[in-house]
């Protein structure tokens, strides 16, 4: 069973910095799997925020870019998305995802989400 367990999240002012952390509790697929950054904001779609390899490749949204990194520690089955540079529209409600291939297909799993919001 996956187990995705998000933290760090909080109210900040514009320009300031967060750090969110991603537990995945199992550790049995964390080594081997796709990490990722979603965020939703009130309103809108959740979209794709950050995404790291197994090997340690990323991938940001256009928007974030140069103020956001994504990043992993294996040996402790963690997942981190350091936000700088904050901007309002950043506020949304961030999840942790991985996609885990079953013999019926692609599984997404979410952790239950952490808040971040940013204040003018």
């Amino acid at each position: 069973q996956v187990q995705l367990v998000e933290s760090g999240g909080g109210l900040v002012q514009a320009g300031g910095s967060l750090r969110l952390s991603c537990a995945e509790a199992s550790g049995r697929i964390f080594s081997i799997n796709a990490m990722n950054w979603y965020r939703q904001a009130p309103g809108k779609q959740r979209e794709l925020v950050a995404a790291i390899s197994s090997g340690g490749r990323t991938n940001y949204a256009e928007s974030v870019k140069a103020r956001f990194t994504i990043s992993r520690d294996t040996t402790k089955n963690m997942v981190y998305l350091q936000l700088n540079n904050l901007k309002p529209e950043d506020t949304a409600v961030y999840y942790c995802n991985t996609k885990v291939w079953t013999s019926t297909g692609w599984v997404d799993y979410w952790g239950q989400g952490t808040q971040v919001t940013v204040s003018l």
